[in-house]
């Protein structure tokens, strides 16, 4: 398993928010590049990066700061945020991204997500954002009555390759990664490759992560994705590597 920093950007800026909610913002930095270089020198593998204005527009906002970001470090970065068009992602693609990451587009029109799979394989990924195991949308302002269990399942069918899971009610909270629900989620999947988001706020979090496995013991979390304990210093993001080395 491997850890992921996120980098949210809104206007410009590094955020984070707490449980998603807009209202509740707290600013990390006015230079994504240099935030993203900060963590690569710490070991990060891969980044997490986010457009929340696209997330709530549904179109692409911070094209310049993933540009920046992109010719700032040499590890590969997934986007997110609002991407609801075959030409954003070819957009996002060609300045660099190594995965496109979709999430109410995906789960509103099937046909899209199957042209895009077709169209660009493992670059795609679903970004399933839950609720008490149900998916939101739309920036995660409303909850559907989709399970995510059953999500998965059929997106699996469809051919798709990479799943970010977040537990809204943990994002930005501290309060540690929904253990049970993420079981489940590995318990159902059988080919997706599953990253794991909200709460990580510990060491100790990072552990119980790396050592999860399905019930049939072959499937285990991919990644994880970490924003705000490791702004906050709460958790050591050295250290978190170290032990995942």
């Amino acid at each position: 398993m491997i850890l992921l920093p996120a980098i949210d950007i809104k206007g410009g800026k590094v955020v984070r928010l707490f449980q998603g909610k807009f209202s509740e913002m707290t600013e990390y930095g006015d230079f994504p590049g240099h935030v993203a270089q900060k963590w690569e020198a710490m070991g990060a593998q891969w980044l997490h990066l986010v457009d929340l204005d696209g997330a709530q527009t549904g179109e692409m906002k911070n094209a310049s700061a993933f540009v920046s970001i992109i010719q700032k470090v040499s590890i590969p970065v997934e986007i997110g945020g609002g991407i609801r068009s075959y030409e954003t992602i070819e957009q996002l693609i060609s300045i660099g991204a190594a995965r496109v990451i979709l999430g109410t587009k995906a789960i509103e029109d099937k046909e899209f997500l199957k042209r895009a799979i077709g169209e660009f394989g493992e670059k795609v990924c679903v970004s399933l954002d839950c609720s008490n195991g149900f998916v939101a949308q739309r920036g995660w302002v409303s909850t559907t009555n989709i399970k995510a269990t059953d999500l998965i399942l059929e997106l699996e069918k469809m051919g798709l390759q990479w799943v970010v899971y977040t537990d809204i009610a943990r994002d930005g909270t501290l309060a540690g990664p929904n253990i049970e629900q993420l079981q489940t989620i590995l318990d159902t999947v059988n080919e997706v490759n599953i990253i794991a988001s909200g709460g990580v706020s510990s060491v100790e979090d990072v552990v119980k992560l790396k050592a999860m496995r399905s019930e049939n013991g072959l499937n285990q979390l991919w990644g994880a994705i970490t924003g705000k304990a490791i702004y906050e210093g709460k958790l050591d993001f050295k250290e978190a590597i170290n032990l995942l080395s």
